[in-house]
């Protein structure tokens, strides 16, 4: 009987520092990567690959979009100024979720707008989808007959942050300040 509590005892030791050890890998891993193949505004092909090494800030949107986008756009431009220097090693990105639209040559009208370096990526439908995927995001299109080509788009309006590996790192809601991601951002990078 003896013999068998110790075994007993023994395989739970085993499998509770298993336990363990899978946990302190989880905590330590980020919760999702960027992850996405598609044409930025240059018409050049973009992965997530091209940016090993650079923070990523990436937000969603689309071109038409009349308030959101613009402003989280703008205030990704004044988060860039702020970074001064240190702005070399951050990336902001622009993915669309209105491919239909928001084709290269329209991203690359857009993107300059902002004057801060966001590259604007696109793809097909089925490539706006397989990226949406891979991230926490929803995006729907919606009729509305007073909108350009008849339609808007309702969607996630979370700026995100990804680290040097492509790992997610922090979001922030829409109409966060710049004020209070430029501080986040200059603690992290």
């Amino acid at each position: 009987m003896l013999a068998g509590a110790a075994a007993f005892v023994f395989i739970w030791l085993l499998l509770w520092s298993d336990y363990r050890a899978d946990l302190a890998r989880a905590e330590n891993e980020p919760p999702f990567l960027a992850d996405f193949e598609l044409t930025d505004h240059r018409g050049m092909i973009q992965t997530d690959e091209d940016f090993k090494g650079r923070w990523m800030l990436v937000f969603f949107g689309f071109t038409n979009c009349p308030d959101v986008c613009p402003t989280t756009l703008s205030e990704v431009a004044a988060v860039m100024e702020g970074l001064g220097d240190e702005a070399a090693k951050v990336q902001p990105i622009f993915i669309t979720i209105d491919p239909e639209r928001d084709t290269p040559t329209t991203l690359a009208e857009y993107v300059p707008l902002f004057d801060a370096g966001i590259i604007g990526l696109t793809g097909t439908p089925e490539q706006i989808a397989a990226t949406s995927e891979t991230f926490p995001i929803f995006f729907e299109r919606i009729e509305q007959a007073t909108a350009p080509g008849g339609y808007t788009m309702g969607h996630t309006s979370h700026l995100f942050l990804f680290d040097t590996q492509a790992g997610f790192a922090d979001s922030w809601p829409y109409g966060t300040p710049a004020e209070e991601i430029l501080a986040d951002l200059r603690q992290r990078i």
